[in-house]
C-alpha cells in the first residue's frame, strides 16, 4: 500500500486496513475471456414468439467497474502455476470485497499473442501477468500501442521498461541484500559458483557489482555448465587458496546440495550463501555441509497464511508464485481509490516512493519498472530455516 516512511505490517491484513477503508461492495470473481448476453423475451401479455436481443460480442457493457486482464497458462505444461495465480487473485477480491474490478483471465497457453490481443479489444485498462520474460516481451509493444499497462510476474530485469513493471523475485537484489549482511558481519572477500546461462551470468554480475558497492573484493569465481563433472571441476578450481570468507552457490537447493560437500572435503571453511532460488527448498536444512549457510528472501509469514486460506478453498497447495497474483489485487485495490472506471489506469501511480505491502512484503517499482523488494536473511539449521535479519517494514524518503 502506499505510504511514506515505514510499511507496517502488523497482522495479514494490516496492509489492507490502512489503504483508506479499500473499497468496496461484493465480491467480484474471475470471468471467461469472452461472454455474451442472455437474451429476455417479451412479457407474458404478448402474443408469438419472444424476439431475442441481439447477441453482444466481447464482455458486457460494465461503466462501473475497472477492467483488467489476467494473461497467465491455463493450459499447457505451466497450467496449474497459471491456475494457482488466477485462483489467488480471486482470494484478494474476495478478502478485500472489490467489486469495483472486473478480472478476466486469458490463456497464455493457447499463444500469447491471441491473449493480449483479447485483452486489448476487450477494453481492459490493465493487464497482469505474463508469467514468462518471452511473453512480458510479446504483449509490451501491443500494450504499449494501446496505452495498457502490463504488471508481468517474470523476474526478467531485462522485461522491464516502457510500460512494462516486473514484479519477480530478481537474483540481483537477493545478491544484494546478502553482499550486504555479510558485509556487516566483517566479510570482505568473496568467491562465487555460477552456472552457465541467463541466470548464472546476471547473478555473476549482481555479485561483482554488490561487492563493489558494499566494499570488499571478488577474488574467486567459476563457472560450470551442470554436466556431470563439470561442477566438481569447478570447485577444484575455486580451492581454499585465495582465502575467501564467503562462497556464493548461484543455484537451486539441488546444485547447492551437490556443491557444498564438495567444497567442505575440499577444504573451504567460508559461510556459504545463497540466492533467493533457496527459499523454496526446504530439503536443503537436511544437508549437515548446509548447515549455518545464509540467503535472502522475501519472508514467508504472510505467505504461510495465504496458503491456509487457498487450501481451505480450492483444495489444493498453491504455487509460491500465486502471492505475486494475490499482490497485484492488493496493489490495484489501492489505486482505484483515485481511478475512475472507463479511464486510463493512473500508471505514474506504481512508482510510488512510499512503496506498497504485501503478502510477500513491501515492495516498489523503480524508474525503470523493476520491483524493489525489503528481503529478510535466513539460515538454514537442522529442521529447517531461521529468520536471522528481518526485512525492512518499508523505505526511506
Amino acid at each position: 500500500m502506499a505510504e511514506t516512511g515505514a510499511l507496517r505490517q502488523a497482522n495479514y491484513f494490516e496492509a489492507l486496513r490502512r489503504a483508506g477503508r479499500l473499497l468496496v461492495l461484493a465480491t467480484g470473481l474471475l470471468l471467461a475471456a469472452c461472454q455474451t448476453m442472455v437474451p429476455r423475451g417479451k412479457g407474458p401479455e404478448t402474443a408469438g414468439p419472444a424476439t431475442p436481443a441481439p447477441v453482444q460480442q466481447g464482455l458486457p457493457s460494465d461503466t462501473e467497474r475497472h477492467r483488467i486482464a489476467l494473461l497467465v497458462p491455463m493450459s499447457g505444461s505451466n497450467a496449474g502455476v497459471g491456475q494457482s495465480i488466477a485462483n489467488a487473485t480471486t482470494l484478494a477480491l474476495l478478502d478485500t470485497k472489490a467489486t469495483t474490478l472486473r478480472i478476466t483471465t486469458y490463456d497464455t497457453g493457447r499463444g500469447i499473442a491471441a491473449a493480449v490481443n483479447s485483452a486489448i479489444a476487450d477494453g481492459n485498462k490493465l493487464i497482469l501477468g505474463p508469467l514468462t520474460a518471452d511473453e512480458a516481451l510479446a504483449v509490451a509493444a501491443p500494450a504499449r500501442k494501446a496505452g495498457v499497462p502490463v504488471i508481468s510476474f517474470s523476474n526478467d530485469s531485462g522485461a522491464a521498461g516502457n510500460g512494462v513493471f516486473i514484479m519477480g523475485y530478481t537474483p540481483a537484489q537477493s545478491v544484494d541484500r546478502i553482499v550486504h549482511y555479510a558485509r556487516n558481519r566483517g566479510m570482505s572477500k568473496f568467491a562465487a559458483l555460477v552456472p552457465s546461462g541467463v541466470y548464472g551470468e546476471r547473478t555473476g554480475n549482481a555479485l561483482l557489482a554488490a561487492v563493489r558497492e558494499h566494499g570488499g573484493a571478488v577474488v574467486a569465481m567459476q563457472n560450470y555448465d551442470r554436466t556431470a563433472g563439470s561442477l566438481t571441476a569447478a570447485i577444484k578450481k575455486l580451492g581454499p587458496a585465495s582465502g575467501y570468507e564467503a562462497v556464493l552457490i548461484a543455484d537451486g537447493g539441488r546444485v547447492a546440495m551437490q556443491a557444498a560437500p564438495l567444497l567442505r572435503k575440499g577444504g573451504v571453511t567460508a559461510r556459504l550463501l545463497g540466492t533467493e532460488l533457496w527459499n523454496t527448498e526446504s530439503t536443503l536444512s537436511a544437508s549437515p555441509a548446509m548447515q549455518g549457510a545464509w540467503f535472502a528472501s522475501v519472508s514467508d509469514a504472510y505467505y504461510r497464511q495465504l496458503a491456509t486460506k487457498y487450501r481451505a478453498r480450492f483444495n489444493a497447495a498453491p504455487y509460491r508464485l500465486a502471492a505475486m497474483g494475490y499482490d497485484a489485487v492488493l496493489l490495484t485495490v489501492w489505486i482505484t481509490q483515485d481511478w475512475r472506471p472507463g479511464s486510463a489506469f493512473p500508471v505514474s501511480r506504481l512508482t510510488d516512493k512510499g512503496g506498497f505491502a504485501g503478502i510477500d512484503g513491501a515492495f516498489r517499482f523503480n524508474s525503470n519498472g523493476q520491483a524493489e523488494r525489503a528481503l529478510e536473511v535466513q539460515q538454514i539449521e537442522v529442521g529447517g530455516f531461521t529468520v536471522i535479519d528481518a526485512a525492512p517494514r518499508g523505505f526511506g524518503e
